[in-house]
């Protein structure tokens, strides 16, 4: 089954739901940025929150999330967008700890319980939009539902899971964003949160088979499906990309990098593909500059 992002509501409109299904998205994170399980999970945590907050934007606009703890995995950032395209790393990919109290992935020890979530919106105007919130508990789950409430007002239950099974096998991935909008008694709201509070991980139900979006369904049954896409890897890395890059540098330094190395090797962060510019074409560069 292909990974996919579905929008609906419930409740007569007075509850919005997203829903990722992110198993290959995070396996491709995985195998690109050669992760250890640890910091898969976080990755791909965070990268099908960010495929969900995409999918909330339109047409070209496209958002970057960065989760910056003080946990050994360092930097978590995810560009996506609202066709569902969605990229990101880490800065350590080795991070590997023993299972927490519970017998997890020690999401939290790696992120650490410190720091700040950012999110960069691109929304087509002169300057970007920028949310904020400190990081709670470092499960990132969590610190996006404390996210959503106090940068964006929107009372919100964020989910997200990532499943890997022996020798660092990418076995499951996915999760949901319930958000509640005004109109909602309190009666509903106690049940949608009575409802939250019974649920075991959205990893364990979609190993056992079940579509995330009947998980959505077990906390909110009246959810109504109202567009699906794929969800997928995607850079927007080039080779075009990477020679404005060096052509931003200037002819001096260009000139400084023939000198001593005699080529130039860009790697993109996002996706780890190389790009090497040899002293030919380095030459060719500075010439038509």
């Amino acid at each position: 089954m292909q990974d996919y992002l579905i929008r609906g509501t419930a409740m007569n409109g007075k509850v919005r739901a997203f829903a990722a299904y992110s198993k290959h998205l995070v396996a491709e994170l995985q195998q690109r940025h050669d992760t250890w399980s640890t910091a898969t999970a976080a990755l791909g945590r965070a990268a099908t929150i960010g495929s969900m907050l995409g999918f909330m934007l339109k047409g070209e606009e496209k958002l970057t999330i960065q989760v910056k703890g003080n946990g050994p995995i360092g930097q978590i950032v995810v560009d996506a967008n609202a066709k569902g395209e969605v990229r990101g790393y880490v800065d350590n990919p080795a991070v590997q700890l023993p299972k927490n109290e519970i017998g997890k992935i020690d999401v939290r020890g790696a992120v650490g319980t410190e720091g700040q979530i950012y999110v960069i919106k691109d929304l087509g105007m002169k300057e970007p939009y920028r949310g904020s919130s400190p990081i709670i508990s470092g499960e990132i789950s969590e610190d996006f539902t404390y996210y959503f409430a106090v940068s964006e007002q929107t009372p919100s239950a964020v989910a997200s899971g990532v499943l890997v099974g022996k020798g660092d096998e990418l076995l499951t991935a996915g999760g949901f964003i319930i958000q509640l909008l005004p109109g909602l008694t309190d009666d509903e709201i106690s049940e949608i949160e009575k409802e939250i509070s019974e649920l075991y991980t959205v990893t364990k139900y979609l190993e056992e088979g079940m579509a995330i979006e009947d998980v959505l369904r077990k906390v909110i049954p009246s959810f109504t499906e109202l567009e699906r896409i794929p969800l997928r890897f995607q850079c927007q890395c080039s080779e075009e990309r990477v020679e404005r890059t060096l052509i931003s540098l200037g002819k001096e330094e260009l000139s400084q990098i023939l000198e001593e190395d005699g080529q130039a090797e860009i790697v993109c962060h996002f996706c780890n593909e190389k790009y090497l510019f040899n002293g030919a074409k380095l030459q060719q560069i500075m010439a038509s500059m």
